[in-house]
């Protein structure tokens, strides 16, 4: 054991938000000290959705929750643990990140800038999706109704303040675009016509040319980007000067985006708000059509979750600055990481958390990978241990609390709760079958283009090969969507260029084989080619970048099975196979009636 390392012995979860601060944190921990808990199981207090209860939708992981306290009341409550001899777990959201709030700049920079944002490759966006409409743009799904409707009640309202436009739906705002203020800007122009040989307006016409010259939201040349980050600040100050400086200014754009916003009950005076809402780089749409079209990472359906690419090295430095700074000063002492699944490679993820929170306590990293108390959120099921490679001291505790809960049944009670439940639900129900229908009927209503993404990634590789070429995009399709309903596991952890393990490939094998079963119908090749694929057994005859297309469609693959898995499961499933409660918490066996005392030893 490393001897710098602290290891808790007993911990207290404290849940921050607006009703639970600092302050009241640093009051209790004498009391928690008497309790005897060595340390304090802090819940994410970075920068969250204002309203914001849990934490877990970050939109700045470099500040402090306002509504939690300030950096000095946080500092006071780090020292009251300290004068305990008490340390810190952390949990920290490093898979995604709260969109919802305009508060994530990040977010806001990649609406108003598409894929020219200096932000767009932090976020796990599919700028070329299925459908041409979306190819360079973000569907956002959060209108209550149509889109023809919502518009043409009034309820999209452009704003100007400070010299940039955004768009207001209810309680959401977003930018928009800069090239695109030309829309309301040339409308503002006729209307100060009459000041034509004023000095104002010569310089709002320059602010026009400037806006032409200005690089196009699909730039991805990386000087064109900075570019456009530059120049697209400087035109909103000179603008906001300009109507500092003249009123009239002021006014003639305030007059054109009333007439922007158009009149309920003219519907035609609605088309130059659509049309300036059809040059920005996301389309609203109506919440339903989120499974389907959506064309970002989330976390698990939730819409408002976006997902980060910490696999990129700008994306990991940007996102851990502040928690290295609490690492090196000994505020932190314990990581919990949230939703480890979801990470696109969570081997080298852990490696190198580790690392870096060695460097930040100086430290040489200890020959076990590990300079760090590290725990995951990691959902285990039926036999599964924890990957022996993972620079890690063990799970949130998921299976624990099971195994006592399992410990607890009586075994010998089976037979008569069975015969209750059936006798009141009016059917039996196979366990086994249930959790299989289910995760079919999330990967069609809720997380449905996730899938049809996979197939159609699959087919473009088989398209790639003579061997393979007939296969057709509803066969691979449905043998992926198959594939993912008998997934014994939330996931596997294969990587490119390394050995596959044995528990990954008896898990693929596993699934495979039952798909097979289940579908006789399709031809038993796809489902080996599937299976070739996702074990990395590649044709010999592919070349370095077809091998690169290969690896990303089984990394892919893998960051989608396990919401498949807790939507079906955690989130359906056990609201129906509810024959003992206390056996579907999270990671629950609810199939397993009871541990007996030398399984649980």
């Amino acid at each position: 054991m490393n001897e710098h390392i602290r290891i808790p012995t007993a911990t207290y979860r404290l849940q921050f938000n607006k009703n639970f601060t600092y302050r009241q944190a640093r009051e209790i921990v004498s009391y928690l000290h008497h309790l005897g808990i060595s340390d304090a199981y802090a819940s994410p207090y970075f920068q969250a959705g204002a309203e914001s209860l849990h934490g877990y939708d970050i939109t700045d992981h470099n500040k402090f929750n306002a509504a939690i306290g300030s950096r000095e009341d946080y500092d006071a409550w780090v020292a009251e643990l300290h004068a305990h001899g008490m340390g810190q777990i952390a949990d920290f959201v490093p898979n995604h990140m709260g969109i919802n709030d305009p508060q994530n700049v990040w977010w806001q920079d990649v609406l108003e800038n598409g894929p020219s944002s200096l932000y767009a490759p932090y976020f796990d966006i599919d700028w070329r999706p299925l459908k041409t409409d979306l190819h360079d743009k973000v569907l956002l799904p959060i209108l209550g109704d149509q889109y023809g409707h919502v518009l043409e009640r009034g309820e999209l309202r452009i704003r100007f303040d400070g010299g940039s436009f955004s768009l207001a739906y209810f309680n959401h705002v977003f930018p928009i675009a800069p090239g695109t203020y030309r829309y309301i800007l040339q409308l503002a122009l006729e209307n100060l016509a009459e000041f034509r040989d004023e000095d104002f307006y010569a310089e709002f016409q320059s602010i026009l040319t400037a806006l032409e010259y200005l690089p196009r939201r699909t730039e991805t040349n990386p000087e064109r980007i900075k570019e456009r980050a530059r120049e697209k600040e400087i035109i909103k100050k000179r603008l906001e000067r300009r109507c500092a400086e003249a009123p009239q200014v002021q006014r003639a754009i305030e007059k054109a985006v009333e007439t922007i916003n158009g009149h309920v009950g003219d519907p035609r005076s609605f088309d130059r708000l659509d049309e300036l809402l059809n040059a920005q780089s996301y389309r609203l749409a109506f919440w339903r059509v989120a499974a389907e079209e959506i064309n970002y990472r989330r976390f698990f359906d939730v819409n408002d979750l976006a997902a980060i690419r910490v696999e990129l090295a700008e994306v990991f430095d940007a996102a851990h600055k502040l928690l290295f700074e609490l690492v090196g000063s000994g505020a932190v002492t314990g990581l919990r990481i949230d939703h480890p699944d979801g990470l696109y490679l969570p081997l080298e993820y852990f490696e190198k958390l580790q690392s870096r929170c060695a460097k930040a306590l100086r430290v040489p990293l200890p020959k076990d990978g590990r300079a760090i108390y590290l725990i995951v959120e990691k959902i285990l099921t039926g036999e599964e241990q924890l990957p022996k490679n993972w620079p890690v001291h063990g799970t949130t505790g998921y299976d624990f609390a099971n195994q006592v809960a399992g410990v607890l049944v009586d075994h010998n009670a089976e037979g008569a709760i069975t015969k209750i439940f059936k006798r009141f639900i009016g059917h039996s129900l196979h366990f086994g079958h249930l959790v299989y229908a289910k995760k079919r009927l999330v990967m069609r209503i809720s997380l449905a283009n996730e899938v049809n993404v996979l197939g159609t990634m699959v087919d473009r590789l088989s398209e790639q090969n003579r061997w393979f070429r007939d296969y057709t995009l509803e066969a691979l399709a449905r043998a992926v969507r198959e594939t993912i309903a008998c997934f014994p596991v939330y996931r596997t952890y294969l990587e490119p260029g390394k050995p596959v393990s044995e528990e990954d490939r008896a898990v693929i094998e596993r699934a495979v084989a039952a798909a097979k079963r289940r579908n006789p119908a399709i031809e038993e090749s796809v489902f080996n080619f599937l299976r070739d694929l996702l074990l990395f057994r590649f044709p010999e005859n592919l070349d370095e970048e077809q091998r690169a297309a290969h690896a990303e469609f089984v990394l892919k693959f893998q960051q989608f099975t396990g919401p498949i898995m807790a939507k079906g499961l955690e989130d359906t499933v056990s609201y129906i196979y509810n024959r003992l409660a206390a056996l579907n918490e999270v990671g629950g066996e609810p199939q397993v009636f009871g541990l007996s005392v030398e399984a649980f030893h």
